[in-house]
């Protein structure tokens, strides 16, 4: 096995779907799903090309009622290419004789590779290797070549290649009653002998999106002459087909370059024009693959993280990586654009941006913080619909929505479709504020990781203010307890929407919402020391922020109520009344039990009478902080909290929970890190799995989980290093998984690279010439001095089921680039 290569060795109809997300390629502005060139859209196959937010709004009728859904749109197929010798039948792997096959996903070079042997009706035996790209360097280029070998036949051949603008919005099939047609035909044209045009908008928000292609076909690395033959069925579709002879043996190779240009993109004048442009002067194959490997080597320089002694788990982990690049890349940089939870790899959550990057962020923190704080901003730009939306909910500050789109409105679908019943029901998702502490968190973190001010003090310190805010307003005073509660809202759990004995939606007092809501209103006083006297004082004045008000924040932060029962956290108050779970005898039924809420429902019960979880909820507090950042917020809040306290929590929860989400194995890993490692790698290695092995109920097709993927990431270099950032203490406690020999990584913190390997008793870091951090690392406790320019060496020993330091020294290394 390559740890570097995905690679399948047969042809699977029932798997095309899987494999046409997983080996999806990107560059973080657009991104096309793995299907094979010469597929159309079927039972078998989903071609889909994405923009990063490219969305469109359409209205339908369901139940009665009038619906309107935002979805990442679907754009024109650019892929389409196909061959056939003269006379005979266009490529079709499920009507050919497969002799051989093999498809790769280069995740070093983000190449996806295609290499098969098929024989037609007539017994004519062709080979063909198929190479694609979506160029990570230039973001407006995808590429495609062919070498096609006739290997017992001589004749004519004819290949089509088009621009297929035909497309709607179907990858999910409970979304397929809902309207899906989005784009509207503007031009079909040839513009060059060899080159032809397609360009579409979107009927509601208008976006324009030109692609241009080019198809030339060589001979021995030459160009030949081939009669051509343009095909225009409407607006909508237009193809070209190059007749040629070839003979038996000979090697003929296709090139097909297309340029993507959207009326979004900046530095054009329109994106026909564009893409016309670069068409004309886009180079050969070989060299746009040339500086795209360049880039990929760039970012892999800075994002690798190389494990040894398990080459499934580091092909894994770098497919996750690789994944998330695509998604968003230093591309994003200067877009306006969000992380969507599925990636840019299929239509599943509509495109939509949840709370997902609070597991993808501390992956970016720590290597190309540029697209973090990018992404911040998309929630900064929408701060005013989330005013908006905060005082039409009759609340203060900033209400960010569950689901987020393309202008920051509550996009959550108003009715979801229950596939096991048939049936459209309430959906009540919207009230996951939660959402509002996860924006607020990552700012910190990213700030605590960065050192970045600026951003604070313009952008960070508002967002954060102003959802501190909201909390404050929605903490209402309960003289009969001497605590503020939050009353109508939905944890991270999902399943529990309200009470089995109530018909108003929400639950009360959930405990992770409340906690959050805390730590949230206490790091209003940090923010404003942090950008400094005289900016504190402009964004006071700015947004009318007391004295009181920051001191009735305070005394609100120590008053939240948390609900407990029998000595651990209660999901939510009243969680201990409802009725105790049949696990075993519903997984002998069912047998997948992930979405129990959907089985319930179809079975006229609902999974609100029960103690039982989609995900993990209450433990998301043991996910986010230590435990000794635990007791200071549950002191604070005026609890007393023991560390012992944290296991028999943890193993409640876990036995009354279906991980129906693929976030949950992420937290489950790591809040059983501080007491089970064995078991908690066990868990890591299944979550590795939830996408490359489909084991969601075969929802990977429709897109894969981002938040996840990028979660395992940062669950490895959390729980192999035991890295943490708090305050200006850089934190390692290195302890690798027993499979594991040894790990190696490069980490950029405010702003300066550090190159850290761990080996068996032996940990290295080097410190770059220009170190401007922390004078002293952290490990296990103990401090250790470090200086520019220098190497710093421990030996390590396993014991008390961990590596503790037993000596160390800092000596002249060279300074990573």
């Amino acid at each position: 096995m390559n740890d570097w290569t995905l690679s399948y060795d047969r042809f699977e109809p029932e798997q095309e779907g899987l494999r046409e997300a997983l080996c999806t390629l990107g560059n973080g502005k657009f991104a096309t799903r793995g299907a094979a060139e010469e597929s159309e859209a079927d039972d078998i196959h989903y071609p889909g090309t994405y923009m990063a937010g490219g969305y469109n709004r359409l209205k339908t009728e369901i139940a009665g009622r009038t619906i309107e859904n935002e979805d990442l749109v679907n754009f024109p197929n650019w892929l389409h290419l196909t061959f056939r010798p003269a006379g005979g039948d266009w490529l079709n792997l499920l009507g050919s004789k497969i002799l051989d096959y093999r498809q790769e996903l280069d995740l070093r070079q983000g190449v996806l590779r295609r290499t098969f042997r098929v024989s037609d009706r007539q017994g004519r035996e062709t080979s063909l290797t198929c190479r694609r790209i979506v160029h990570m360097g230039t973001p407006h280029f995808g590429a495609i070549e062919w070498v096609l070998r006739p290997e017992n036949w001589s004749g004519g051949i004819e290949i089509r290649s088009g621009l297929d603008g035909r497309v709607v919005n179907a990858n999910v099939a409970r979304y397929r009653q809902l309207a899906n047609t989005h784009l509207v035909a503007l031009t079909a044209e040839q513009f060059d002998s060899d080159s032809i045009m397609l360009v579409v908008e979107t009927n509601q928000s208008h976006i324009r999106v030109a692609e241009a292609a080019r198809t030339r076909v060589y001979r021995s690395d030459h160009p030949i002459e081939i009669e051509r033959k343009l095909l225009e069925e409407d607006d909508r579709y237009i193809a070209q087909e190059l007749a040629f002879q070839i003979d038996q043996g000979e090697e003929i190779k296709v090139e097909k370059i297309v340029a993507f240009f959207t009326s979004r993109d900046n530095a054009i004048s329109e994106p026909a024009i564009a893409a016309a442009e670069a068409i004309a002067r886009a180079p050969r194959f070989r060299d746009l693959l040339q500086t795209h490997v360049l880039s990929w080597s760039h970012l892999w320089n800075r994002c690798d993280l190389a494990l040894e002694g398990d080459v499934h788990t580091q092909m894994v982990l770098r497919l996750h990586i690789f994944h998330l690049l695509q998604t968003v890349s230093p591309h994003s940089v200067d877009r306006d654009v969000g992380v969507p939870a599925r990636g840019l790899h299929g239509e599943a959550y509509r495109g939509h941006i949840f709370w997902d990057e609070l597991f993808i962020f501390p992956f970016l923190n720590f290597r190309l913080p540029e697209i973090t704080r990018a992404l911040l901003l998309y929630r900064f730009r929408r701060l005013p619909e989330a005013r908006h939306m905060a005082k039409e909910a009759g609340f203060r500050g900033a209400m960010y929505p569950w689901q987020s789109g393309s202008s920051g409105r509550e996009e959550t679908q108003v009715m979801h479709l229950n596939p096991k019943s048939g049936r459209w029901i309430p959906d009540n998702t919207h009230l996951q504020w939660h959402v509002n502490s996860a924006i607020a968190h990552n700012i910190w973190r990213y700030y605590e990781t960065t050192a970045d001010r600026e951003f604070m003090s313009v952008y960070g310190s508002i967002m954060l203010l102003e959802i501190a805010r909201f909390w404050a307003s929605t903490a209402k005073w309960n003289p009969d307890r001497g605590r503020y509660e939050i009353r109508g809202t939905m944890g991270p759990d999902e399943f529990h929407d309200r009470y089995p004995w109530s018909d108003k939606p929400g639950i009360d007092n959930n405990a992770y919402t409340n906690v959050m809501a805390s730590w949230v209103l206490r790091r209003a006083r940090d923010v404003l020391d942090v950008v400094g006297e005289e900016r504190a004082s402009e964004i006071r004045e700015l947004i009318g922020l007391t004295n009181e008000e920051l001191q009735s924040w305070d005394d609100i932060s120590r008053k939240l109520f948390v609900p407990f029962h029998d000595g651990i956290i209660s999901q939510f108050e009243g969680y201990e009344r409802l009725e105790e779970f049949d696990w075993e005898g519903y997984r002998k039924k069912y047998g997948d039990i992930h979405r129990l809420d959907r089985i319930l429902e179809a079975e006229g019960d609902t999974v609100n009478r029960y103690k039982a979880s989609k995900q993990a909820d209450a433990l998301m507090l043991f996910y986010l902080f230590s435990s000794e950042e635990l007791r200071d917020l549950f002191t604070h809040l005026g609890y007393p909290f023991e560390s012992e306290s944290i296991p028999p929590t943890i193993n409640y929860y876990l036995q009354r929970t279906s991980d129906g989400s693929t976030l949950s194995r992420v937290v489950h890993s790591w809040v059983l890190a501080r007491t089970d490692r064995a078991k908690a790698w066990a868990l890591l290695k299944r979550a590795l799995e939830s996408d490359i092995a489909d084991i969601q109920g075969g929802t990977t097709q429709e897109g894969i989980h981002l938040g996840a993927m990028a979660g395992t990431v940062d669950i490895v270099q959390r729980g192999q290093i035991g890295l943490e950032i708090r305050g200006d203490l850089f934190r390692v406690n290195p302890c690798l998984a027993e499979d594991l020999k040894g790990l190696r990584l490069r980490l950029r913190y405010r702003g300066e690279w550090l190159d850290m390997e761990i080996q068996e008793g032996r940990m290295t870091l080097t410190i770059p010439e220009r170190w401007s951090g922390a004078d002293h690392i952290v490990v296990r406790n103990e401090r250790f001095p470090v200086k520019p320019g220098t190497r710093l060496e421990l030996r390590c020993s396993r014991e008390s089921g961990g590596l503790r330091p037993i000596s160390g020294q800092g000596e002249p290394g060279s300074t990573p680039s």
